[in-house]
Formats: C-alpha cells, structure tokens, sequence
C-alpha cells in the first residue's frame, strides 16, 4: 500500500483534531468551575441515591432468606411479622387473595407441614430486586409422609413421595415490610410429585 504524501495526511487529520479539542475543551468546562460543581453534585447525587436502593434492596433479600429458610421451614409464624405488613395481600396460584398476615396468611401456609412435616426451603437460585419489589425464585422440598386432609374428616394416605418444587416470590415493599406478596408454583406438577397426579 503506497503512503500519502505528508500534507495530505495533515489535511485529513484536521477534522479528527479539531474534534479531539473541542472535546477537551467541554471536558475542560471551559473555565466556568460552578458548572463542573454542579454537574459533579448532581452525579454524586444520583450515585448516592443508586446506592441507598442497592443497600435497600440487598436488606430486603436478606430478609426474605431468613423468611424462607429459618421462618417458614421451622414454622415459626410469629417471626413473619419481621417481613409482612400486618395488612398484607398475599396472591396465590389458584387464585385464592387473603388480607392480613394473622391468621388468614398465615393459615393458608400450615396445611402443607401436616401432610409434609418436614417441607423445607433451603435454596434462593435466584434472587433480585428494583426499588420497592423483589423477585425470589426458591425450591421448597419435603415429602409427603403423614395423612392429607381433604375435609369432612376424610384424608389422603401418605405416598412417602418426596417433591422438590420450583417457586417464584415477588414482593412488594413499604420501608422494611412486604405490602404485597405474589406467590407462583405448579400445583400439578406438585400433585404428580407427591403421586396423587399423573
């Protein structure tokens, strides 16, 4: 490849250069320091507001693990207070909307640990969150050991299945409390697990 006489090269990297110098030059702020103040002020303010919703979040997920993996698995209904609003909106799978963390919350998780005493969560896979909400996908797993109680004092004789099932949590939070709670599974997915389903 021939090389270009010098002074075409000059002329054609003019252009480049005078780009390259008016960019210095607004990075420069062109001698008016207020303005750079400013401009430094305003993304000191949007990095501290960035980090106060980081910091937000990450406390909120920490309490939702101790939710899941101390509370819920070892039944201990009282500690929920520490997570859910009293007035809380809880929204399941099938539909069903209680208000209220006691009792109408918390009666809709006991069933499960008569039929699967020993139903636990241990994992978070994945967890995140983005101003007030979360999003926590959990795997809560057990198995099916005692009698299931279906109503009119009629039960369901225990498989002695296990299930490891995957389940989606998005809260929605007022200051360090779930206002609102969205509850995902498959229930039949579930109901094949524990051998009542094919």
């Amino acid at each position: 490849m021939k090389k270009q006489p010098l002074a075409i090269r000059s002329l054609l990297a003019l252009p480049f250069t005078g780009l390259l110098i008016i960019q210095l030059a607004s990075c420069s702020g062109t001698g008016n320091p207020a303005a750079m103040q400013a401009k430094i002020d305003s993304l000191q303010g949007e990095l501290n507001k960035f980090q106060a919703e980081k910091a937000w979040t990450e406390m909120r997920l920490a309490r939702f693990d101790s939710l899941d993996y101390i509370f819920y698995s070892n039944q201990q209904w009282a500690d929920f207070a520490i997570s859910h609003a009293d007035n809380i909106k809880v929204y399941y799978p099938d539909g069903a909307i209680t208000e209220g963390l006691y009792p109408h919350h918390i009666d809709m998780m006991k069933p499960m640990f008569v039929f699967a005493p020993d139903t636990k969560i241990k994992t978070h896979p994945v967890k995140f969150g983005s101003g007030d909400w979360t999003a926590v996908i959990g795997e809560m797993e057990g198995s099916f050991s005692q009698p299931m109680p279906v109503g009119n004092g009629k039960t369901i004789p225990p498989t002695g299945k296990k299930f490891k099932l995957g389940m989606c949590t998005i809260g929605h939070w007022k200051d360090g409390k779930m206002i609102e709670e969205y509850l995902f599974w498959d229930n039949q997915a579930f109901m094949k697990q524990i051998g009542l389903a094919q």
